[in-house]
This record gives C-alpha cells, structure tokens and sequence, in this order.
C-alpha cells in the first residue's frame, strides 16, 4: 500500500477519535457558556447571544456521527463514504467559522449590553423581589457593589428608603465578619462595580469558546485535506497500464 494511503488513513482514523473528543469538549463549552448566560440573563437583553453556544452544541452532536461515519469509512475505503465525510465536515467547518465570527461580534456588544440593563435591575432592588435576589447573587460572587462602584447605591429608591446610610451586605468582603454595609466603613466593602467585573467574566468565556472553535475548525481543515489525498490515491491506484495487467 502507498506510502501516502497509509500516512492519510492514519490520520483519518486519529481525527475520527478527535472528533469524538472534540464533541465531548464542545459540548462543555456550549453548555457552559449557557450555564453563564442564564445567571446573568437579567443583564443582557439580546438572546440572540446565546446562538454560538447553540452552534457549538449542535456541532458537536454532529461531530460525534461523524467520527462513526470517518471510521467505518477510512476501513472500507469506500468513495461514497469518503465524500459523504467530506461534505459533512465541510458544513461542520462553516458553522464553526459562523459561530467564531458571531463568537466575535457579541463578546464585542457585551460591553454596551451590560450596563444599561444592570442599572435598570438594580434600580428595582428592595431587598425581597428576584431582582434582588439576582443582584446580590452577583455581588457576592463577584466581589462587587454597584454597577460602576459602590456609590452608586447612593442615588437608588431603596437607599433613599431605609435611610440608614448604608449597602446591601452583599457588598461586604468575604473576611469582613462584622460588616453591616455602612457606608462609614468602606473599608469593609467591595468598592469595584459590577459591570466591569460581569464584563471581564463574559469576555473571557467568549475568547476561550473562540479558540476552541478555531483550533477545532483548524482540525477539520486538515481531515478535509486528507480525505482529498486518500481519494485521489485510490482513483490512481484504479488505473492501471496494460503491460501491468498482461503479467499480471
């Protein structure tokens, strides 16, 4: 067998196992970065954001078939099953490319989404509703307080309300045992605001779902072009000269 069959097979075989571990990868990042999404959806207006982890969630169920159909292709070396794998990893590739560009545009809107809707959230703050529930959630998980830092709470219907002169206590740090949220001890709260921490955060879930899907739209690049070189050796290996057949 040509030396070029069996190094093309080879890796076939190989990216037939990677794409059973990149479903299982993609699949975590999706889920993921849904998980994100829904506890901070009450900051972000556009659910249009969550469509690349849905991409990524259905490619990678996608990616798992596929994986089946590299194997028992690669083994038959059976044309029809080759150019069924390459077509399909091809749309694999361009959802992946869609989903990194979307990936992209809405890490990008993050920034102008968040604010607006925080302060409309925490504007409806009073202790009891889901909204408060939501924003000291946030506040303790990310050491924060406010939208832009903690004086923020200062111009809310609530601070103005209790009339005590002080935060939601969870605003405190986490080894500030005694702390009661009074403003005359700001040493014992969390001064950062929480925009820009939820930002950071969001940020960051995007660039690493990002260069997952391009190192795996990278893989797929490299199964496309051995797909072509195992093809196009077993259409050569079909013809043969005369000479060859009549000692054959």
């Amino acid at each position: 067998m040509d030396c070029g069959v069996i190094t093309s097979k080879t890796v076939l075989l190989l990216l037939s196992f990677a794409f059973w571990a990149a479903a299982a990868g993609l699949s975590y990042v999706g889920a993921y970065v849904i998980n994100t999404y829904q506890s901070y959806d009450n900051f972000l207006q556009d659910k249009h954001a969550l469509l690349p982890a849905v991409i990524i969630i259905c490619a990678a169920v996608v990616m798992f078939v596929i994986g089946l159909i590299g194997c028992c292709a690669t083994f038959r070396e059976s044309r029809v099953g080759l150019g069924l794998f390459l077509a399909i990893i091809l749309v694999i590739f361009i959802a992946e490319v869609s989903a990194f560009v979307l990936g992209f545009v809405y890490r990008e809107k993050v920034k102008t989404d968040v604010q607006g809707t925080m302060r409309s959230v925490f504007e409806k703050y009073d202790g009891k509703n889901p909204e408060s529930v939501v924003v000291d959630y946030l506040q303790e998980q990310l050491h924060c307080c406010g939208v832009k830092n903690y004086s923020d709470w200062t111009t809310t219907q609530w601070f103005n309300s209790t009339g005590n002169n002080s935060v939601p206590q969870s605003c405190c740090q986490q080894e500030a045992k005694n702390c009661t949220g009074h403003l005359d001890q700001p040493q014992e709260l969390n001064t950062r605001g929480c925009a820009q921490e939820l930002e950071s955060g969001l940020q960051s879930v995007f660039s690493y779902a990002m260069l997952v899907i391009l190192g795996f739209a990278i893989v797929k690049f490299f199964a496309m072009l051995s797909i072509c070189v195992l093809t196009c050796k077993k259409e050569e290996s079909g013809y043969q000269p005369l000479h060859t057949m009549a000692f054959a």
